[in-house]
């Protein structure tokens, strides 16, 4: 077992590693075979508010260091993940069942953003802007937003919490981040010892391993973060939304999602059969990206379904750690039990198994279904874990009303011989991300990503991030003299 178990199962506070001062301890589990990685004792709201304290007193002198030499921490935390990877990758694959593969894929996708955050360290500009004032001068300021809380999830817990917490970083602010309880080190503990040995000053970056049953809203509604970073379910977010609101805070929402990826009848299938695939079984499909619905056109169903299936159940499930294993475990028994309770209730309203997966612990095997009736409650949910459903279509009306009617609107996809056909037919989908002759899950650190709908408020990556995690000033200067009415 890594050393990161014993080492990092602690609170980071302020610079320093010490245990939580809560009644009870979080257990951090490997979700493939039950064994028990470490014991961290959660946090309490005193450490929340010590935490964000700290971040709060580091923070007005680094956002007066030289952008360069705040440039130069993640050069250094870049390298740190290129000599570190394969311990990572092992903490990855230990702490939340991602395959090898997953493993490599985000931590490659870790690796673009700490890159991106060397850059956007240097890209906050200001303006002049003219006046109709006689003499005077508008400057406009772009300035750190100053502390900000980020809330991780478990599915890709070490990009997740980098994308929000390197950024915030890079452009001025301190953070405190509250990784997912199923995976405190990867989504935590496992950020901060990266940064300290990067060489980050004490209290700008602050790790809090705790649970909401144990301090309830204090993360997002403590006086001093401006902006909460949230990814996760759209039911936490719409609360988390809510408690930001009321607060005056800004929040930042990466939200679930329902997508669809859309095969057309002039699609190359056997391309399209891969695409829907990973789309949907990458990570066990735990990715709010991940291909829910697979609509097919009737004239190509046939054909794409034979292949697809033959593909699905030629996917090996196991142990995460063999390389040649596709299909890990989901993350917990809850998760489990929730995605053989949506096969049994497709099947009970009349859906057929293509193919129906076994569940053995936390090891879910893929299940295919059709036939899911069109009114069906599971059409419109997102289903996080390796079940899909597939739809075939008449016509490409039709394909666009399906791939809407979802309250969800994150990402897809659509596969088509004529390339402008596919991309008409994106600019009609109510999504924050859309894909031609692709997957749909996909992630680019200077490209726009978030949702619209129930996926999600805001955006991050390049310049969206810049103007998720600072704000504007107008500082005026009145060369001349004013003149006043009284």
């Amino acid at each position: 077992m890594s050393s990161y178990f014993t080492d990092l199962a602690q609170q980071y506070i302020d610079g320093k590693w010490r245990p939580g001062t809560g009644s009870w301890d979080i257990i951090d589990f490997n979700p493939y075979d039950g064994e028990k990685l470490a014991s961290i004792t959660i946090a309490t709201v005193d450490e929340v508010d010590e935490a964000y304290r700290a971040a709060a007193r580091a923070q007005k002198e680094w956002a007066e260091t030289n952008a360069y030499a705040r440039r130069a921490i993640f050069e250094r935390a870049l390298r740190l993940v290129e000599e570190r990877e394969q311990e990572i990758a092992d903490v990855i694959i230990a702490e939340l069942g991602g395959t090898r593969l997953k493993a490599a894929f985000e931590l490659h996708l870790v690796k673009e953003f700490l890159r991106e955050s060397v850059s956007l360290a240097l890209r906050p500009e200001g303006k002049i802007i003219p006046s109709p004032v006689d003499g005077k001068e508008n400057r406009l300021y772009r300035v750190p937003v100053g502390v900000v809380g980020v809330i991780s999830p478990f599915n890709f817990p070490f990009l997740l919490s980098v994308k929000s917490v390197a950024p915030a970083l890079a452009v001025g602010n301190a953070v405190v981040l509250k990784p997912h309880q199923n995976t405190p080190i990867a989504g935590g503990t496992l950020v901060a010892k990266l940064f300290e040995d990067a060489g980050l000053p004490a209290g700008l970056l602050n790790v809090v391993v705790t649970d909401i049953a144990e301090i309830g809203d204090a993360f997002i509604e403590h006086p001093i973060p401006r902006v909460i970073s949230f990814t996760g379910s759209d039911k936490v977010g719409r609360h988390v939304a809510t408690v930001c609101a009321s607060h005056f805070k800004r929040s930042v929402l990466e939200l679930g999602g329902n997508s669809a990826i859309v095969v057309l009848d002039d699609a190359d299938v056997d391309y399209a059969v891969d695409a829907a695939v990973f789309s949907r079984y990458v990570h066990q499909g735990q990715v709010c990206m991940a291909a829910n619905r697979v609509l097919v056109d009737r004239s190509l169903a046939d054909e794409f379904t034979e292949k697809f299936v033959a593909k699905v159940r030629g996917l090996k499930a196991g142990d995460p750690r063999d390389p040649e294993t596709v299909i890990g475990p989901v993350i917990n028994s809850q998760q489990a039990e929730s995605l053989t309770s949506v096969v049994e209730q497709a099947l009970a309203e009349g859906a057929t198994a293509l193919l129906r997966g076994t569940t053995e612990g936390n090891l879910v095997q893929p299940s295919v279904l059709t036939d899911v009736p069109a009114g069906s409650a599971l059409l419109q949910q997102e289903v996080f874990g390796p079940v899909v459903f597939l739809v075939p279509f008449d016509g490409e009306e039709e394909a666009l009303r399906l791939v809407n009617d979802t309250p969800y609107g994150l990402s897809g996809a659509v596969h088509t011989g004529n390339v402008e056909r596919g991309v008409a037919f994106a600019k009609q989908v109510d999504s924050g991300m859309f894909h031609v002759n692709d997957g749909t899950v996909h992630d680019e650190p200077i490209v726009p990503f978030g949702g619209e709908k129930n996926s999600g408020v805001g955006r991050l990556n390049g310049e969206a991030t810049l103007e998720s995690f600072t704000t504007t000033k107008w500082i005026s200067v009145q060369h001349g003299r004013s003149r006043f009415p009284f």
